[in-house]
């Protein structure tokens, strides 16, 4: 791509996504619930593995555990690539050909990171930001979330709109809450630049999809009795109170009504 050249993370910036995002240059040692994103394309190697976490998680059914496991694949790719893509302004390879989720079982708690297998990173020429952005959103989402996404909703008839809103929130929980106002005024913009785009003026072919999904469930906040702070409410209900030690979340359209 011409709009581009290639670099790396600096240390720094490598030891930042570790401390706020689950993301890990380390190779897990307990190979039983690490994956290969490629492999949950494949329809027995992803039933296998969403059936070994229902019986670790205690899930009900395998629809209530891909509904839970996206929440987390969701953060786990989403946080570190957009966080570098806005305030690094470096481009991740976020293709499931490249990624690997490390995780383990410790005390009945599941501990999860993300593991890129090629850390080399993209950066925009001069002028070409907007063309370069639009290659980074692509590879995260049509390249890898919209392929996972149909391969767990084929085998766990979990609703692909739920899948969906669990990406959307954590971009707008990404945003709105973690990243930060910026410490420059050109940082600063890129944030807003970056946020309005993702959340209202990119191209559904970005997203693999016929509509911008994370358009379609963005709103006003609104006070609900669950919440002390103004809440975005969801569209479906992930099902998060369906699990041991579960309970609705507070954005919940359950609860709201």
């Amino acid at each position: 791509m011409k709009t581009m050249m290639w670099s790396s993370l600096e240390p720094k910036e490598a030891d930042n996504l570790m401390k706020k995002f689950s993301f890990t240059t380390n190779v897990g040692q307990d190979r039983r619930f690490s994956i290969k994103a490629v492999d949950l394309l494949d329809e027995e190697k992803c039933i296998a593995y969403l059936d070994s976490l229902t019986r670790s998680l205690q899930s009900p059914s395998r629809m209530i555990t891909a509904s839970q496991f996206s929440k987390r694949y969701a953060f786990l790719t989403i946080a570190p690539s957009l966080y570098a893509m806005t305030i690094y302004n470096k481009g991740l390879d976020l293709s499931s050909e490249n990624c690997k989720i490390e995780s383990s079982f410790h005390n009945g708690s599941w501990k999860s990171n993300l593991h890129l297998t090629d850390l080399q990173v993209s950066q925009p020429k001069e002028g070409e930001r907007q063309e370069w952005r639009d290659g980074v959103i692509k590879n995260i989402f049509h390249g890898n979330l919209a392929k996972i996404w149909r391969s767990i909703s084929k085998v766990s008839n979990v609703p692909m709109p739920i899948l969906w809103e669990n990406t959307a929130v954590r971009v707008y929980s990404l945003y709105e809450k973690k990243v930060g106002n910026g410490d420059s005024e050109k940082e600063k913009f890129r944030i807003q630049e970056d946020f309005k785009y993702l959340i209202s003026e990119a191209p559904a072919t970005l997203f693999g999809e016929t509509k911008n999904p994370l358009a379609r469930f963005y709103g006003p906040k609104s006070t609900i009795s669950s919440s002390d702070q103004p809440v975005r409410t969801r569209k479906t209900c992930c099902f998060y109170y369906k699990v041991p030690n579960g309970n609705y979340c507070s954005t919940c359209p359950k609860v709201k009504q």
